[in-house]
């Protein structure tokens, strides 16, 4: 039988290349989106979620389960941007990447860990970013939320391993998709004592989404890791640069490595 596989935020970007490939695979794919109408000409079955929404989870997954009978493989990839200087940001919006990026990943997973501890099998594999690894200037809350979520998944991969239950995280480095489109930007402030350095990170940091990897590559890594007996607790998917960067950090005394993060965004 073919795996049946859930994907959240599938709507574009990263999710949807994961999900066109899947497919593609031979591969049962259910993707998610908050507004599965407004997705044009997918090749795969969509659901309503909103990974925000509690009862949305629940409905979603309740859903999938009636129509297939089982649910192998949570891909949680929704997320959101988010960019700004630590004082000039709204904390309510640092409040709702959290709730995307970390609380709602957790929910997902929460939904779908009962029937998979039913089935004594499953796979949850949960999309964070090599940017989870190190506090970036100016991206300091999404490196938060990412790596918050990549601490979780060591702790819950520990705890449902005994019901046949495998967990996993794979972090991206930058890939060329509309993410800058749905990030939220804090304003450059004409008063703010962010504002030269931060106008020049934006265009930085957007810079390197626009070249980035293409997120094909992200999908042909995915589909590895579903085929992998034991996953490894951790995977990274980017230029050698960006996987390396996590190697420095390890490596290098905290001042010596802040001075190449400074270096690096001209700051």
């Amino acid at each position: 039988m073919s795996k049946v596989i859930l994907i959240t935020g599938a709507s574009s970007g990263i999710g949807k290349s994961i999900a066109e490939f899947l497919v593609g695979k031979g591969i049962t794919v259910y993707g998610t989106s908050r507004n599965p109408d407004k997705v044009m000409n997918a090749p795969f079955k969509l659901l309503a979620l909103d990974v925000t929404d509690i009862l949305s989870i629940k409905s979603a997954v309740t859903d999938l389960i009636e129509k297939e009978g089982k649910i192998d493989i949570l891909i949680n990839n929704a997320g959101m941007g988010i960019t700004g200087p630590i004082e000039d940001t709204p904390t309510e919006e640092m409040r709702r990447v959290f709730e995307t990026n970390f609380f709602g990943a957790i929910e997902v997973m929460k939904a779908v860990l009962p029937e998979m501890r039913e089935q004594r099998s499953g796979l949850i594999i949960n999309v964070t970013s090599i940017a989870g690894y190190m506090g970036l200037p100016f991206r300091g809350i999404y490196s938060a939320t990412k790596g918050a979520l990549e601490l979780v998944t060591e702790a819950a991969r520990m705890e449902v391993k005994e019901f046949g239950i495998k967990i996993t995280n794979v972090a991206p480095g930058d890939f060329a998709t509309n993410i800058a489109a749905g990030r939220y930007h804090t304003p450059v402030y004409d008063a703010s004592a962010y504002k030269k350095k931060y106008a020049e990170n934006l265009e930085l940091t957007d810079a390197h989404v626009n070249s980035g990897m293409d997120p094909v590559e992200m999908a042909k890594a995915i589909y590895k890791i579903i085929n992998t007996e034991n996953p490894k607790v951790h995977y990274k998917v980017g230029t050698f640069m960006q996987k390396f960067s996590i190697v420095l950090k390890r490596i290098l005394p905290d001042k010596m490595y802040e001075k190449l993060l400074m270096n690096h965004y001209k700051l």
